[in-house]
């Protein structure tokens, strides 16, 4: 199976071609940036521990590779600018994920490949992807709140000081301000998370204020996050490619779940072979049920205000982002080194 990654140039692309190269379950991984030295440095970087780790293909490549890939990763985003507000970064990441997503489709995107979604914001990206990609729903899937939620049982084991992988807690709805904890089902080795030693109502707080806050304290730190955001990515990958069926917190188009339509954002998702297997809606507590609907509805307007802009933007007959010409030393496409800069999640 060959995964194609667009923005593997950047923090968030190359950290999860690595996290990939160490699973050891794709045949091929290629890196494509505007930047191709980049790509290329990352590639060959990787390329010499292939020999160490599994027998996979790891090159650097253009757009053109999208034609003969399995799955196709975006990772590629704009960076917030002193002073900018939240709606115009937005307006600016869906400019050039849309002009993204037109040469994806132009290089050859097959219809039984899979598009997993990963710059932000990534619900709203999401949502313009399933209804622009020319693929089934199905196979258009946002990383979602799986990043989230892998923070979350972290910051939940390090503080109660259980074993991370018997931590089972969800982050549910969008990857942002409005996500909800889901406490109710919360789990330590089998055992409900209230009757864990340790845990209170103050606990409760503060790890899910440390979850919430984890994407800018990362960037404030170190620039954004990587290692965390490249094994989330993996985990996705892998199910699709084994056809293994877990259920993950992944981004997906909503049509009933809890009584939400028309968006999408994170549910509890099986996902395999074709996508989207099935969506699992979980007893929920009531605070729980209209965090997750306010989620809903954050996204909505959203995505009526991205889609009211793109509409007036096309109506002009302007491009909703300007591109330079492809020089000699392009990859095959237009879009300026500047924004590619990997997204920070």
């Amino acid at each position: 199976m060959k995964v194609s990654i667009i923005g593997g140039g950047g923090l968030v692309g190359s950290m999860t071609a690595y996290a990939l190269q160490c699973g050891g379950v794709v045949s091929s991984i290629c890196l494509i940036d505007a930047n191709q030295d980049a790509a290329l440095g990352q590639a060959t970087d990787l390329l010499h521990g292939a020999s160490l780790v599994a027998d996979q293909r790891i090159s650097a490549g253009a757009m053109s590779e999208v034609a003969s890939s399995n799955i196709v990763v975006i990772t590629a985003g704009l960076r917030r600018k002193p002073d900018e507000s939240r709606l115009d970064l937005i307006n600016r990441n869906v400019d050039l994920f849309l002009t993204l997503l037109d040469q994806v489709k132009a290089a050859g995107l097959k219809d039984s490949s899979y598009l997993v979604v990963v710059s932000n914001p990534v619900d709203v990206l999401t949502y313009l992807a399933v209804q622009r990609a020319g693929l089934p729903w199905q196979r258009v899937i946002g990383l979602g709140t799986q990043l989230d939620t892998a923070r979350f049982r972290s910051y939940l084991a390090r503080r109660l000081q259980a074993p991370p992988t018997q931590v089972q807690a969800l982050i549910l709805g969008e990857h942002g301000d409005s996500m909800v904890p889901i406490w109710s089902s919360a789990t330590i080795a089998g055992l409900p998370l209230e009757q864990w030693p340790g845990f209170n109502p103050t606990v409760q707080r503060e790890v899910f204020e440390e979850t919430k806050t984890a994407g800018a304290q990362l960037i404030k730190l170190k620039g954004g996050s990587g290692f965390g955001v490249g094994l989330s990515i993996r985990e996705v990958v892998h199910a699709l490619a084994l056809d293994s069926r877990r259920v993950l917190p992944v981004s997906t188009l909503q049509s009933g779940v809890y009584g939400i339509r028309d968006v999408c954002l994170s549910v509890p998702t099986v996902l395999g072979c074709g996508g989207v297997r099935q969506q699992i809606e979980l007893p929920l507590t009531q605070k729980e049920r209209l965090g997750l609907m306010q989620s809903a509805r954050v996204l909505r307007e959203t995505i009526d205000q991205v889609e009211q802009r793109i509409g007036a933007v096309r109506a002009n007959g302007k491009s909703t982002i300007a591109v330079q010409p492809a020089s000699a030393k392009s990859i095959g496409h237009a879009i300026p080194r500047a924004a590619w800069q990997a997204e920070k999640k």
